[in-house]
């Protein structure tokens, strides 16, 4: 019973911790071609997700046939606001290994191919 009690209560914690996670929110991706997106991150599991809530492009906000689509894939905490999981680019219809790195108000998301050794990165900023 004491092993069943210490599981639930991890569980808890667990749960607990990826509630509090500074990098929920909206993030305002970097333009890539020629759009960009609102990215709401929130839980998904114990990990991190995030989906194409709002798009914009040199007009203004439209809608992309991406909306509601997971961008951000279980990435997993790291500690010190670092990221693991996977990364969704639409404009080539890849996945590829993601890292991203918080720092305030301010999100680096990286999308790796080779184990890591070739990557590409974007810059967002916090909406809210």
């Amino acid at each position: 019973m004491k092993k069943f009690l210490g599981i639930v209560m991890g569980l808890v914690l667990a749960a607990s911790a990826a509630t509090a996670d500074p990098i929920k929110g909206t993030w305002k991706t970097e333009v890539d071609d020629g759009s960009y997106a609102h990215i709401g991150l929130k839980s998904c599991g114990d990990k991190i997700c995030g989906t194409i809530d709002k798009t914009f492009n040199s007009s203004g906000e439209y809608q992309s046939p991406n909306l509601g689509k997971v961008l951000v894939i279980n990435m997993e905490p790291q500690g010190g606001g670092k990221y693991e999981g996977k990364v969704w680019r639409p404009s080539n219809n890849k996945i590829y290994m993601g890292k991203m790195t918080l720092s305030g108000n301010k999100l680096k998301l990286q999308g790796c191919v080779a184990g890591g050794l070739l990557c590409s990165s974007q810059n967002w900023t916090r909406v809210n």
